[in-house]
């Protein structure tokens, strides 16, 4: 008798879970899109911050400060033995 209560009590359960996703999910989905396209709307008027065509850099990578600009190593000559 005990197992039967248990598998109605969390048909139960579930079946109400069912229904308050039913009524509440779309409100929370709504919401959702409606704050999505309100942040697109203000980001549309916002004027860009650069004219069209303009270069920016934003990282330049330090300059060697050694005076060989080689990083190659040591050339050695060879000779070819036949």
């Amino acid at each position: 008798m005990g197992f039967i209560k248990f598998i109605l009590i969390t048909l139960l359960i579930l079946y109400i879970i069912r229904i308050i996703i039913r009524l509440v999910f779309p409100l929370v989905l709504r919401n959702l899109f409606s704050k999505v396209q309100q942040q697109a709307e203000r980001q549309a008027r916002q004027p860009q911050g650069k004219p069209e065509g303009s270069i920016s850099i934003d990282y330049m990578p330090p300059k060697p400060k050694t005076g060989k600009t080689d990083n190659l190593g040591d050339f050695v000559d060879y000779e070819e033995v036949k």
